[in-house]
């Protein structure tokens, strides 16, 4: 049993946006948000889908807050970590000379 439908090497078909003339297997199925729209379209009116159109339509969880915060309180040594008394010490060091010409 053969198919039930033509080849189409040669088929002519108009572009359901702008009208022009073209090859039927150059025309290409225009989709928006996911779904065919079943409109064929030309290589010069096909747009591809857009991303930006499908916001919303998966959950996105993006948690920006606390629900009950604390306050960092610095008066117990636990919180920050363990404060440690610097050691005494001296340091010398010698500059040199700097000269700044402007032009």
């Amino acid at each position: 049993m053969g198919n039930r439908f033509a080849s189409g090497n040669r088929a002519i078909a108009e572009c359901d946006i702008c009208g022009f003339r073209y090859k039927l297997r150059q025309l290409k199925e225009l989709i928006v948000k996911t779904r065919n729209t079943n409109i064929k379209a030309c290589p010069e009116c096909w747009n591809p889908d857009q991303p930006q159109l499908q916001l919303g339509m998966y959950p996105v969880e993006d948690p920006q807050a606390l629900r009950n915060p604390r306050p960092d309180f610095t008066g117990y040594p636990q919180s920050r970590g363990q404060v440690v008394e610097p050691l005494a010490m001296t340091i010398t060091t010698f500059v040199g000379r700097v000269t700044v010409r402007t032009t």
